[in-house]
């Protein structure tokens, strides 16, 4: 995992890089004006428990956490940068080894540059570095049925739908349904980001 991490993927004029502190002031001003484009898929904490106090971590506790996961194997913190600036997040986390060998992907992205290929791009990079560098065998993505943008990046990818997931996670405040999309490494056995290249509106065709 060592060889695997930290690990800078790029493809053309997008690049998937670990997040930094130095990152803060981009990475606030691109959720801020994001925030009523990106509230109904983020992740909330629910409700604590009597007496226990639950608070949202500050940026900085963020990265440290990010970090630490990172150290330990069990995740991959990337940013989104498109043409040099910060645009988004890509995480890949819950990395499981023995007998699963498996993870899963969640990512956001400016509304600015939403519809360019940017976000199919930086998953695709990821899968490759998952399946490819790091090893592992099946990578997950879960989606609310109600964000078509992400249902669509799965779909232009060639993910394939496994089910549904209720109430899977607490988003916007409340437990919501996911559908579930998988990927494994002996299905792209060509890379995805070459097969999202070959799928891609304009793509020359033969």
């Amino acid at each position: 995992m060592n060889e695997s991490w930290p690990a800078v993927l790029v493809d053309g004029e997008i690049t998937l890089r670990p997040i930094r502190m130095r990152d803060q002031r981009a990475w606030r001003e691109v959720n801020r004006r994001n925030r009523d484009w990106l509230r109904p898929w983020e992740a909330t904490v629910p409700p604590a428990p009597p007496g226990r106090l639950v608070q949202r971590p500050t940026y900085r506790q963020m990265v440290r956490h990010l970090r630490r996961e990172a150290g330990a194997g069990r995740m991959m913190p990337f940013v989104i940068e498109y043409q040099g600036r910060l645009v988004g997040q890509l995480t890949v986390a819950g990395i499981t080894w023995g007998s699963m060998c498996s993870a899963h992907i969640g990512y956001w992205v400016d509304e600015a540059v939403a519809g360019r290929g940017v976000v199919p791009t930086a998953v695709a990079l990821a899968v490759d570095h998952c399946f490819r560098t790091v090893g592992l065998h099946r990578i997950e993505v879960c989606i609310r049925p109600e964000n078509a943008p992400s249902l669509r990046v799965v779909e232009k990818l060639g993910f394939r739908e496994e089910g549904l997931r209720p109430r899977y996670l607490h988003i916007d405040g409340a437990w919501r349904d996911h559908c579930v999309f998988a990927l494994t490494a002996d299905e792209v056995p060509e890379g995805l980001l070459s097969r999202w290249h070959r799928a891609k509106p304009g793509a020359a065709q033969k």
